[in-house]
């Protein structure tokens, strides 16, 4: 391809959304770009012309390597929702005027639905105007909650983060002959993808954890102070895994059951945080015991010294596949998507499917993975994360702490 490429990171980033990008970025230098730009915050900072060369970054095999292993966006994200075309033309006549400045032959975006939804409407511009740029989408989500693909780059290495993480607080959480009930809160809007990865604590080492709630199944309080007092019973320390996003019947958040702060981003996304402390301070007045409340956070995805091989592996080669197809096949309107061959031995590939099929869907967990009182998980969901958490790829230590690549403020 002679001309230039151009990538970006949008939406929540992952422990491994730059090895995405340095699978784009070396792919396409092998394949003969003549300039590899990045995106500052995303399709927001390339409205504002804030664009960077790549090669100005990425100077050595050691920086690249860095790169992998350099957990959040290098390039910065942003939550920024492109109109509909009829509804502002002029937007998307800007975007490809700046894309013709800079002699842009393909685009790629590293994210997860919203992203898509970016690829779909600018391959759709494209293709009104007769442009030949091509637009990729490179998936990219802890949430897992793209649909088609078996998983979503991210994931694999969040899940290792929770299921580590829990089983940590299990053991802290028996130390006393004391009533304590720990409630961990795991991200996850819609889905209870991440929530359900707390079930690989439960191993020869480890119980697990006792409860799970995930937004698939309505919350009820009722039912869930009477499955704590029955686990009382037989238990003095109680661990339980809840999603920020569990609902009750009515479609009211659980944490808006308490006073609380809302914040409303540009895709209408509420800002989801408090519904362990809630549930926490329930059961301490329910039961006069002790209890804990701990939001995992943003550490889920930005725990760069727990990331999964696999995952990390994975993240590179949808980014080298979503250039390849663009330079190779000449394809474009497409997201990259990890196809599973099989689970043992852990065997997965890469395929393309039309971003018009994937954009604003999302994937849930599947009922029957979750138990009938749905406050559990199955076997078969267990199985079908534990490949993705395989392996590690330790951070390059300097003086006691992982070495990071970064880019300037901007």
């Amino acid at each position: 391809m002679v001309g230039n490429v151009i990538v970006g990171q949008s939406g929540g980033p992952t422990s491994v959304i730059n090895s995405s990008l340095a699978g784009v970025y070396k792919t396409a230098k092998d394949l003969g770009a003549q300039k590899v730009y990045g995106m500052r915050h995303g399709i927001q900072g390339f409205l504002e012309k804030n664009i960077v060369d790549m090669d100005e970054k990425i100077k050595s095999d050691l920086d690249l390597e860095l790169l992998k292993r350099t957990p959040s966006a290098f390039l910065g994200s942003c939550r920024f929702k492109l109109p509909e075309i009829d509804s502002n033309r002029e937007l998307y006549e800007q975007i490809f005027a700046i894309l013709e400045e800079y002699d842009i032959k393909a685009f790629f975006y590293i994210g997860g639905n919203d992203s898509m939804d970016t690829i779909m409407k600018l391959s759709d511009y494209a293709m009104l105007i007769h442009s030949p740029i091509r637009f990729m989408g490179v998936p990219k989500t802890i949430d897992n909650d793209l649909p088609v693909t078996d998983h979503t780059p991210g994931y694999g290495s969040a899940a290792k983060y929770i299921a580590s993480v829990t089983k940590e607080l299990i053991r802290d959480g028996l130390v006393y002959d004391m009533k304590l009930v720990t409630i961990i809160e795991i991200m996850g809007r819609n889905a209870g993808w991440l929530t359900g990865a707390s079930v690989l604590s439960r191993c020869e080492d480890c119980e697990g954890v006792d409860l799970i709630y995930m937004p698939e199944i309505p919350f009820d309080m009722e039912a869930f102070k009477k499955k704590v007092g029955e686990l009382f019973e037989k238990k003095k320390g109680i661990v339980i895994a809840v999603s920020e996003g569990v609902k009750t019947a009515d479609g009211k958040y659980v944490f808006e059951l308490a006073d609380h702060t809302e914040f409303v981003d540009a895709f209408g996304h509420k800002q989801l945080s408090g519904t362990a402390r809630y549930l926490a301070d329930v059961i301490g007045q329910e039961f006069g015991c002790k209890t804990r409340a701990v939001e995992l956070a943003t550490l889920q995805r930005c725990a760069g010294h727990m990331t999964s091989r696999v995952d990390i592996t994975e993240a590179y080669q949808v980014g080298g596949t979503a250039v390849k197809a663009a330079f190779e096949d000449d394809e474009t309107g497409k997201m990259v998507i990890l196809k599973r061959v099989s689970s043992d031995p852990y065997i997965c590939t890469t395929d393309l499917y039309d971003v018009h099929k994937v954009a604003n869907i999302e994937k849930k967990v599947p009922l029957e993975w979750i138990t009938e009182e749905g406050t559990n998980v199955s076997e078969e969901m267990a199985n079908y994360i534990r490949p993705l958490i395989q392996a590690e790829l330790s951070p390059i230590m300097i003086t006691g702490q992982p070495r990071h690549i970064v880019i300037d403020r901007a």
